[in-house]
């Protein structure tokens, strides 16, 4: 079986927003705790019995997941737009970082 080398997703730039960076920050907190929360849930770790298969508890985790990336794209685009980040040499040097690490080749 050949391990996956990476993973690429597209998401769109959110047209009919104006979001802030604290905006866009306190989004990716709300979208986190969704996450968390689905993940609690499936766990039984609030304290409910939730009868779900874990096919579709694991569906809900994967949109909370996506709901997740989508607010940290939206912050990307604040960060280039508002304020000038060149995200292509933060993702080169955060590669770079991970790889001296020895997270990845």
């Amino acid at each position: 079986m050949e391990k996956n080398i990476s993973k690429t997703i597209t998401l769109p730039r959110l047209n009919k927003l104006s979001p802030s960076l604290e905006s866009t920050a306190l989004k990716i907190m709300e979208e986190s705790g969704e996450l968390a929360q689905a993940i609690g849930k499936f766990r039984g770790l609030n304290g409910e019995q939730l009868e779900v298969k874990e096919s579709e508890a694991m569906q809900m985790v994967a949109r909370e997941l996506i709901d997740v990336a989508q607010t940290a794209v939206t912050m990307m685009f604040v960060l280039e737009e508002q304020y000038g980040i060149d995200l292509a040499k933060i993702l080169e040097d955060h590669v770079r970082k991970l790889r001296e690490k020895g997270y990845c080749d």
